[in-house]
């Protein structure tokens, strides 16, 4: 039965492997004539001689994504990734570090084109929170993946970061100290060091920081059973939860140039997060009839941490022929996330169900990924021709252990309803082909094919099943751009995509959240089937970058969540499969200097998404949502010195399961002064009006929810940031106006591993 079950995910995903074409391919874009060098511009700076240094020159258009420049946003020196993923246009991260790009939380993140341990599951959105956003030189946003990525967590569009790489010879440094309200704090130093045929480069940053909040949640259920049958009754939540945390991160790289064409590199990193919190919950439970049958106070005191380490080694080699270069690059990363929960009920009015006053959940989950991966690129028949190969390792783990206490002798006894192993082992092999060209004059074409095989093991150690599946995917992709001026282009796109279920999601054991909360996973879960198309158009207008981009995405079998109640206050949140859903949408950015003092970046979505479910009575239904987002950012030159900074984010309706997030805004302000060309001092303003929060509503045939969640809000960070060795040339460069609108550059990547942005082996 359960192989006949997990055979439903035949549809597979596939692990994002492959390499990005290289922008500077013959296309509809610009073509980029390579700087006066040796070289070719599009050669990574690892690929030149010993004790030559060559500088490439940036591609200003990608043929399959939009690069943005965040590393000169003002407030970098003292925000985190998830602060610069939010400022990236359609991209919302809530405070938890939760990610939604178009208002789908089904997102991959890479780190420099390869997929990270630390930032799937349970780990990324403390990472996000963790990560310094300086560390970070640009955003690439990849709605429809080419065939070089594949769909693991999740298979849909990508956000890849990709790291700051420096490659010019001698040493440079950066030291940044930012101060917040209420103890909070952060510290970062990083730098170079290139001589001749080496280059060091590193940091290590430490941040004392985190959100209280606090929660209300108002629910009426439907009462099946009672006298007045079809009647609601209410239940109602509300909480606090108090607790900063510590966090450490280190990284490392080291290159090496064997010879004018063949680079060894190594990398190294580590990042270390507490989890201490307080929180206290009251419960009130009433029936349909009016009375009170529930009253009482949890208090719950977790500790905990989080552990993600990474190291990776790559080869470059340059080939004979002009633009022929392979790469081969091997990461190895893992994400451990332990905690320790003591619950203590008091009883006001105890409710039937009170057993227990004392209780203790340990959690653990792990995940690890081994990456190898290969490219290959040249020249072939007026195009470039790129082929791949991946062979990856997913492991993961979930273990949750939970004990009633007695409260008079303390005895701990296991309560095997809480209490379970789970365990999936995912291998891959992969290959993939794409190969561009320029058809016409005006016409460019990029086409790939990928195909994949996977091994997927599951292993439900408490209930003592072990299942296993195989299979094999083909995944086509389709870009294309025509040239309608110098200044003018458009922009075509297609793929298919999978979203294949997570371990989490396939899990069927219960697992506590709280006395009125539960979670499942369900292993009848079905693939989700992507069409995405997109059309765009890139212009200038007044000297403002501009582009409009017209979307439409296609699930079948979507995963959604689901949820009701499996007792008369305990409410079961699972997935399940949706009859399907669509979105369409305008998404629009428009970027430049308004006078010589002010400049604008600003970006919109007007979207439309419907979804088809039925709820646990058996009524169909389709919900529609209009909604528009955007972001809005003004930089305004003060003088010489001075440069003020406002953000408004503005985050429009999403479906969500059987409802929906409201609305949302948030208003962001900072300030750097420039001492001198060395010592800077900025200022970080976040949720200036204190507006920032989490509302989710549901009205199903038997329950009917408003959730709603505020974090501490507005939140003040001052901080020095100085730079050592060529602190001019950097602050030139880094202080040059980060590019929110196409057709965009894209990050130097240096020869480490990752290399250059949105490479993915």
């Amino acid at each position: 039965m359960h192989k006949i079950l997990f055979h439903c995910l035949a549809g597979g995903s596939l692990l994002a492997t492959g390499a990005a074409v290289q922008a500077q391919t013959v296309t509809g874009d610009t073509v980029v004539k390579p700087a006066p060098a040796p070289v070719s511009a599009k050669a990574p700076a690892a690929d030149t001689p010993p004790s030559v240094s060559v500088t490439a020159e940036r591609p200003t258009g990608r043929i399959d994504r939009q690069v943005y420049d965040v590393k000169s946003d003002v407030g970098s020196s003292n925000g985190t990734a998830a602060d610069a993923l939010n400022n990236v246009p359609s991209v919302a991260v809530d405070p938890d570090g939760s990610v939604s790009l178009r208002g789908s939380s089904n997102v991959q993140i890479l780190i420099d084109g390869k997929p990270s341990a630390m930032l799937q599951g349970d780990s990324r959105g403390a990472t996000l929170n963790a990560m310094a956003a300086d560390d970070i030189e640009s955003v690439e946003v990849i709605n429809n993946p080419g065939a070089q990525f594949g769909n693991e967590a999740g298979g849909g569009p990508i956000l890849n970061l990709v790291i700051r790489r420096n490659r010019k010879p001698g040493g440079f440094a950066t030291v940044n100290a930012n101060a917040g309200i209420a103890g909070r704090y952060n510290s970062s130093v990083s730098g170079s060091y290139n001589e001749g045929p080496w280059g060091y480069q590193g940091g290590i940053n430490v941040r004392h920081d985190g959100r209280n909040s606090v929660a209300e949640v108002s629910r009426e259920r439907l009462e099946r059973r009672a006298p007045g049958m079809g009647a609601f009754a209410p239940s109602s939540q509300s909480a606090t939860s108090t607790g900063l945390n510590d966090s450490l991160g280190l990284h490392g790289t080291v290159n090496y140039n064997l010879n004018t064409n063949d680079t060894l590199a190594a990398s190294v990193s580590y990042n270390g997060r507490s989890n201490d919190q307080r929180s206290l919950d009251r419960y009130l439970n009433g029936d349909s009839t009016g009375n009170l049958i529930g009253d009482y106070v949890r208090s719950t005191v977790r500790n905990g941490d989080s552990r993600n380490t990474s190291w990776g080694a790559r080869y470059d080699h340059k080939g004979a022929v002009p633009g022929e270069t392979l790469k081969i690059d091997l990461r190895v990363s893992s994400s451990t996330n332990e905690s320790d929960s003591d619950y203590a009920n008091a009883y006001t009015v105890a409710p039937v169900y009170a057993f227990d006053s004392r209780a203790r959940q340990h959690s653990e989950t792990g995940n690890r990924i081994v990456d190898f991966s290969g490219d290959y690129e040249r020249p072939l028949a007026g195009g470039t021709v790129k082929l791949g190969y991946k062979v990856a390792d997913n492991q993961s783990s979930f273990d949750t252990l939970y004990t009633d206490i007695n409260p008079a002798s303390l005895a701990a006894t296991v309560n095997p309803m809480r209490s379970n192993r789970f365990e999936m082992d995912e291998r891959t092999v992969a290959l993939y082909g794409s190969y561009q060209m320029r058809l016409t004059e005006r016409w460019g074409a990029l086409a790939g094919l990928r195909a994949e095989y996977t091994d997927l093991n599951v292993r439900q150690i408490t209930g003592g099943v072990e299942v296993g599946n195989n299979y094999v995917n083909y995944i086509p992709s389709l870009f294309a751009t025509y040239k309608v001026s110098d200044e003018s282009n458009l922009r075509f796109s297609y793929a298919h995509r999978l979203r294949r279920p997570s371990a989490g999601d396939l899990n069927p054991y219960v697992v506590y959240r709280d006395e009125f909360n539960v979670s499942a996973g369900n292993p009848k879960l079905k693939p989700t089937q992507t069409d995405a198309f997109e059309i765009g158009y890139e212009t200038k207008i007044a000297g403002l970058e501009s582009s409009l981009r017209a979307y439409h995405r296609r699930d079948t079998d979507a995963i959604v969540d689901y949820r009701y109640f499996i007792s008369d206050n305990v409410l079961l949140t699972t997935r399940e499969n949706g009859e399907g859903s669509h979105s369409s949408g305008l998404e629009f950015s428009v970027s430049g200097k308004l006078t010589p003092s002010l400049t604008l970046n600003t970006s919109g979505n007007l979207a439309r998404s419907q979804q088809i479910s039925s709820d646990d009575l058996g009524n169909r239904s389709t919900r529609t949502a209009n909604a528009l987002s955007g972001r809005a950012r003004l930089n305004y030159q003060i003088n010489p010195a001075n440069q003020l900074q406002l953000a408004l984010q503005m985050q429009g309706k999403m479906l969500s399961g059987q409802g929906y997030r409201s609305p949302n805004n948030t208003l962001n302000l900072s300030l750097r002064h420039t001492a001198t060309p060395q010592l800077s001092l900025v200022m970080n303003v976040t949720d200036v009006f204190s507006s920032n929060k989490m509302e989710t509503v549901i009205n199903s045939a038997s329950l009917r929810e408003t959730s709603t969640r505020r974090f501490d809000g507005r939140m003040i960070y001052v901080g020095l940031s100085y730079r050592l060795g060529g602190a001019t040339t950097a602050a030139k460069e880094g202080e040059r106006e980060p590019r929110f609108g196409p057709p965009g550059g894209r990050g130097p990547g240096g020869p480490g591993p990752g290399g250059p942005g949105g490479e993915a082996g």
